[in-house]
């Protein structure tokens, strides 16, 4: 077995003798790389982003942006990590002669004020920067006659600079109009920029780890069956794919765990595949893989994405572990209830399929047996035209929702033919909405009906008084939501 490394800045560094729980972050602070910051250990501000080779959608590699706070150092044993030093362009001893283009931007256009997020946000704005299909488009502003490529908003540059890639990236000196004016300014990168290169290798394959130390093992198993295997004979194991939930376990509850299975480079768990009858999502794509490689092609999920957290927590995030959570106001439960979606469990008897609806047994249970993996969710087609997720939260983007609620439905002729609602935070579980469908299938698609059942709707689940909402706010919002659906579909027609 070959000892465990992390290419850093182009140089191979041994992560021995770390401890197996060990995040990115502090691997990176112990070799001196200080740049990378901690700011809340929760991976909500962004101070510890770096840049990880990924295999990518449209290249062979994508730099992609992680919080290194919540990754565990030995998660990326074998891979290439590049932090806000090593964009710079250095000499032989070491010392920075030339600024990254983004680093630059940053710097001339006032961006970095207190400094300690600065470097985060630079290594989220450089994935952004090396993103492939970023492009610029015309300026209308300077040659009115010309046809946008993209659209520009208050969110999307002429540089095709998504700032959405900056959502997860908090600044505590509210100086964000420079840090915009910045994203805004960076062009494409040069013909010899070295990272922009090596998206054309392919990234690095993930290697098998065995590594131990003071009691704790990390492991990653090469293949599904060694890892069913595993997880049998380790009944105390923890299965990590992006460690966006057990990374704060660990740093906020201190957490540690005997051994620690990573399932997130698997093969057999990251298939996409879309087939005649149905969508198959392997458990360890994470959501921005979902996102780019469906392209829109499964609407509620399109709709969701953005949604969900934050840009760097999509980057890491699968829907394997937010499923396998089980948490109740997890957002992807509530999208796939809605489409009817199944998992597929695989075990050391073999796989077998359940669908969704029947897959949560209480608070943070399900019928996932001992040793039982999430391999794929698969999704039926055709889908249902009519959908929306309607996410309730304080914030409108990097937040834990209150309530959400997802639609799909068939209205044909203006009669509801079908309904299915997800509901999430308004119960133990995620649920279906099932007295709310049943209310509304074979019913005019009318204010009338839409009253009636959001009557219906306001009284499923079981909504709790939290810090987030009321049990009568959430029950509210329940059919309150059913009401915009109806807003927003009779809006589409009359336009």
């Amino acid at each position: 077995m070959v000892a465990a490394r992390i290419t850093v800045n182009g140089k191979e560094t041994p992560i021995a003798p770390a401890a197996a729980h060990t995040t990115v972050l502090d691997f990176l602070r112990d070799r001196g790389l200080t740049g990378t910051k901690e700011g809340c250990a929760e991976g909500e501000c962004g101070a510890c982003s770096v840049l990880v080779a990924r295999p990518g959608v449209n290249k062979p590699t994508d730099w992609v942006a992680v919080n290194a706070c919540l990754v565990p150092a030995l998660a990326l044993d074998g891979q290439e990590v590049i932090t806000s030093e090593g964009l710079a362009t250095v000499d032989e001893s070491g010392a920075a002669t030339a600024l990254h283009p983004v680093q630059e931007e940053m710097a001339v256009r006032g961006g970095s004020q207190c400094g300690y997020c600065t470097p985060g946000f630079i290594c989220s704005m450089a994935s952004e920067y090396y993103r492939p299909d970023r492009c610029a488009h015309a300026d209308p502003a300077a040659d009115p006659a010309a046809e946008p490529s993209v659209s520009t908003d208050s969110e999307h540059g002429p540089n095709g600079f998504d700032l959405h890639a900056l959502s997860g990236n908090l600044c505590r000196c509210t100086g964000y109009r420079p840090i915009r004016d910045a994203a805004f300014a960076v062009g494409e990168p040069a013909e010899d920029d070295v990272l922009a290169q090596r998206r054309e290798q392919s990234a690095p394959e993930a290697a098998a780890t065995e590594y131990a130390r003071d009691d704790s093992e990390f492991l990653r198993p090469g293949s599904l069956a060694e890892t069913v295997r595993l997880l049998g004979e380790r009944p105390d194991a923890v299965v990590v794919a992006g460690s966006t939930d057990w990374g704060v376990e660990v740093n906020i509850r201190s957490r540690q765990a005997s051994c620690v299975v990573a399932v997130d480079r698997l093969p057999e768990l990251r298939e996409l595949r879309v087939e005649s009858d149905h969508v198959l999502i392997g458990a360890a794509q994470t959501l921005t893989e979902i996102e780019r490689r469906l392209d829109g092609g499964v609407p509620l999920l399109a709709e969701l994405f953005p949604q969900f957290a934050s840009r760097l927590i999509r980057n890491s995030a699968t829907l394997g572990g937010n499923l396998g959570t089980g948490s109740p106001i997890g957002d992807s439960p509530p999208v796939l209830l809605a489409l009817e979606a199944s998992l597929l469990l695989a075990g050391a008897d073999g796989e077998r399929e359940v669908p969704l609806a029947e897959y949560f047994t209480g608070y943070r249970q399900s019928v996932r047996r001992p040793g039982e993996l999430i391999r794929a969710v698969r999704i039926p087609l055709p889908l249902s035209p009519v959908t929306a997720f309607h996410k309730i939260a304080k914030r409108r983007f990097d937040d834990i929702s209150s309530v959400a609620v997802a639609f799909a439905l068939d209205i044909e002729d203006g009669i509801v033919r079908k309904a299915r609602i997800g509901l999430g935070g308004v119960a133990a579980t995620p649920i279906r909405a099932l007295s709310t469908e049943a209310a509304l299938e074979g019913e005019p698609w009318t204010a009338g009906t839409v009253e009636a059942a959001a009557r219906i709707l306001r009284s499923e689940g079981t909504p709790m008084d939290d810090h987030r909402a009321s049990a009568l706010y959430r029950s509210a919002m329940l059919g309150q939501s059913l009401n915009k659906l109806y807003a927003q579909t009779t809006e589409a027609v009359s336009s």
